[in-house]
């Protein structure tokens, strides 16, 4: 791995781990680590609803209220530390179905790997729990399919490092994990190795892309959770940035095209139809920039030096000029 890649990635674990350790622990911990807070969430169209939850002691209480005036709608105290989960670490919440029939909480982790995984499955239209589901080791939340009828998790392969995993698949009707990991059928072999910074969601809610830091090279990460398949799209053109993935974010330029930007930068784009990823093609090289004439391939740094080297040999000339005349007229009689 580059030794830039490897600082840049660093500096990006360096920086999840101080927000981890400085962030309020209540709320929301879907990743691996605790202390990172949800935000609220919503299913666009779906009367403009939100749902948080908060710790009540004992238990927990999830808040049914007006995404726009912020009015609280309904309540639901639960039995246990639940939360919304967070599927990146800037907070983006998931846990909702796009038909907002379905919510899943999860059991906020107090330490890594956990020996098991506790999430509740909710019924939003009634607000009323439909039940629970307990699972043999470390998982954390990663999507719902558009009909709630399939959720994907996260399982942590390693005790020691949080970036070994496997995507899987729940069914939620059955109750039970459906063998094998999600992978991308281009590179069946290749695992997943990453941070997970940003997500945007696609229309419908059947693609999600996840766009994750890694030591090589940064990735989107594309579910089809409808297909239960899905692909990498590798970013090498972003590898090596100082400050990886942290504050860049996954925007939507129409149907069919997803930007990565950086403070309103486009880094670089990908047509979602075929995956192709393009960068901005870097400006021209200004006129004081360009080469002159007759340069030939030397070293760039000439063109600095050679002026300053003429003026320092014109003061000179004209010094030994000037004690050449002052000589003279000494020894003039």
């Amino acid at each position: 791995m580059p030794s830039q890649a490897r600082r840049s990635f660093t500096t990006t674990a360096a920086l999840i781990a101080a927000a981890a350790a400085t962030a309020p622990s209540a709320n929301a911990d879907g990743v691996p680590v605790s202390g990172v807070d949800a935000r609220p969430v919503s299913t666009p169209g779906a009367e403009g609803r939100e749902y948080l939850t908060r710790r009540a002691r004992p238990g927990t209480v999830l808040v049914e209220r007006e995404a726009a005036g912020g009015r609280v709608l309904r309540r639901l105290r639960l039995p246990g530390n639940l939360s919304i989960p967070v599927v990146a670490y800037d907070r983006t919440s998931g846990g909702l179905s796009a038909d907002g029939r379905t919510l899943v909480l999860i059991k906020p982790p107090r330490s890594f790997p956990q020996p098991e995984t506790t999430l509740a499955v909710i019924d939003p239209g009634r607000m009323e729990r439909r039940g629970t589901i307990r699972l043999e080791g470390h998982f954390s939340f990663d999507a719902l399919s558009p009909d709630g009828r399939t959720m994907y998790l996260i399982e942590y392969l390693s005790e020691h490092d949080v970036r070994r995993y496997a995507v899987r698949a729940y069914d939620l009707r059955a109750r039970r994990l459906i063998p094998g990991a999600i992978v991308d059928p281009r590179e069946p072999g290749e695992r997943m190795n990453g941070l997970p910074m940003n997500r945007a969601t696609g229309a419908g809610g059947r693609w999600e892309y996840t766009l994750y830091d890694a030591p090589e090279h940064p990735f989107i990460h594309a579910l089809d959770t409808e297909g239960r398949k899905a692909f990498c799209i590798d970013l090498d053109a972003l590898a090596g940035r100082r400050n990886g993935m942290w504050g860049v974010k996954l925007e939507f330029d129409g149907p069919g095209t997803l930007r990565v930007v950086d403070d309103g930068k486009r880094l670089a784009g990908v047509d979602t139809r075929t995956l192709r990823v393009t960068t901005p093609t870097p400006p021209a090289p200004t006129a004081a920039a360009r080469p002159r004439r007759g340069g030939g391939d030397g070293p760039g740094w000439i063109w600095v030096a050679a002026p300053t080297a003429l003026l320092v040999a014109g003061s000179t000339l004209v010094l030994a000029r000037r004690r050449q005349r002052s000589a003279i007229r000494t020894a003039a009689p």
